[in-house]
């Protein structure tokens, strides 16, 4: 092994150790952070990512993952070439000059998440997805020592989004201590949700082989880092492993309902996309304007996101990407925290070929598999608050704080599987 490589391996190593320095300079309370919790925290996303990334069967089970996603894909367009014609993928009535420029984001991949949704609900009424779920939560119980309300909250999260999930345990969010609500509000900032996942995958295929394996992946290994983190800054007084069980109930009535429920709870999520995607662009754009007018730097104007990129470019090395890239992959992360991780997404999957290596890719695959951003946190706020009304407050003072580890769970993510790559 070379000094280059030698140094290359260490980079992940730092960074793991400066974010968990980090987390515990930030504490509320530092004597009250649980060196097991710590230890058996890392342990577990470094076990996760040996056997979900080099594991024989497992990449097998990556590749019949990946079918799946082009089946999806391929029933979903015969759908939106129904509704929508040749702005769904269907024929064009007529010769098109510019054939490249036909792909309509709105009515081609968004889409794909009324399908997901649908799928998702029906799977929870078959109580297959609660058999994940609850399988998820028994090894974060008996790993990190996470009691049952948290411990289910969390392992849905790995499935479904951070609105969905704490309606499983509302009954207990009132009671919960506020290191478990934290846990559960970093838990929602950390992952991303089963319905976009399938979509996140489909713009990173060209890019990224075997995309929606290595998202499911992150997503998964992301929930202990999560609770890890959490229990750092906000530390649990005692062990929470004596709070009760949950059952999970199914509220519909038979499979019909399930996919006419779950196709139903999907639109507002299909066109706050489509909103947020059209203003969040239009707003980097007004931003580039204006910092168009500062003197060039480097022969280049200054843009938002070469500012984020050179903020975020120490971050992104620590977690090993080479500092050669670091800018790019910088902006990327910039991007995803303070716009959100879909045009990051998208931005990654149309960099230059040459920007990123192949491995860079694929560490930031891993480190913007998040909800932790500005929008999210108003999502957030609105469905919690709903549900523990009492606890509105304290949900708002924490939630800065959620994003901050959210943000850094993804970073502690990508570090971890810089070390197998």
């Amino acid at each position: 092994m070379d000094l280059q490589s030698f140094l290359t391996g260490l980079q992940p190593l730092l960074g793991l150790g400066v974010l968990i320095l980090l987390a515990w300079l930030l504490s509320e309370d530092r004597r009250a952070v649980r060196p097991r919790l710590i230890l058996a925290g890392i342990a577990l996303q470094l076990v996760m990512a040996l056997v979900l990334l080099k594991l024989p069967q497992v990449q097998d089970a990556f590749l019949v993952l990946n079918h799946m996603v082009l089946a999806l894909q391929e029933a979903t367009q015969t759908g939106t070439e129904l509704v929508f014609g040749y702005l769904g993928g269907g024929s064009a009535p007529f010769e098109t000059s510019y054939p490249q420029n036909s792909f309509v984001l709105a009515f081609r991949a968004l889409p794909l998440i009324l399908v997901i949704s649908a799928l998702s609900a029906l799977l929870f009424h078959w109580r297959i997805l609660p058999l994940l779920v609850r399988g998820f939560a028994w090894l974060l119980r008996r790993t990190l020592g996470t009691g049952g309300p948290l411990g289910l909250g969390a392992a849905a999260n790995v499935f479904v989004g951070m609105t969905e999930a704490p309606l499983l345990i509302r009954p207990y969010l009132a009671s919960m201590s506020r290191s478990a609500l934290f846990g559960l509000m970093t838990c929602g900032m950390a992952t991303i949700a089963g319905t976009v996942m399938f979509l996140y995958a489909s713009f990173l295929s060209g890019v990224v082989p075997d995309a929606i394996g290595h998202i499911l992946t992150a997503s998964l290994i992301n929930a202990p880092a999560a609770l890890t983190l959490a229990g750092i800054l906000v530390p649990e007084g005692a062990s929470a492993t004596d709070e009760p069980e949950v059952r999970i109930d199914a509220q519909t009535r038979s499979a019909m309902d399930a996919v006419t429920r779950g196709t139903l709870d999907a639109i507002p999520l299909w066109l706050n996309i489509m909103a947020m995607l059209i203003v969040m662009v239009a707003l980097v754009s007004l931003a580039n304007q204006l910092l168009g007018l500062l003197p060039a730097i480097g022969g280049e104007p200054v843009s938002a996101q070469r500012l984020l990129g050179w903020i975020m470019a120490p971050v992104v090395w620590l977690i090993g990407i080479p500092w050669s890239e670091a800018s790019a992959a910088g902006a990327l992360m910039g991007i995803k925290t303070v716009l959100n991780e879909l045009i990051a997404y998208l931005e990654l999957a149309g960099l230059p070929e040459g920007t990123l290596s192949e491995r860079s890719r694929l560490i930031m695959t891993y480190a913007l598999c998040g909800f932790a951003n500005l929008g999210s946190l108003g999502i957030m706020i609105g469905g919690l608050g709903t549900m523990a009304p009492a606890r509105r407050d304290e949900i708002v003072g924490l939630g800065m704080k959620s994003i901050l580890a959210g943000t850094m769970t993804t970073l502690m993510t990508g570090a971890v599987v810089a070390l197998w790559i």
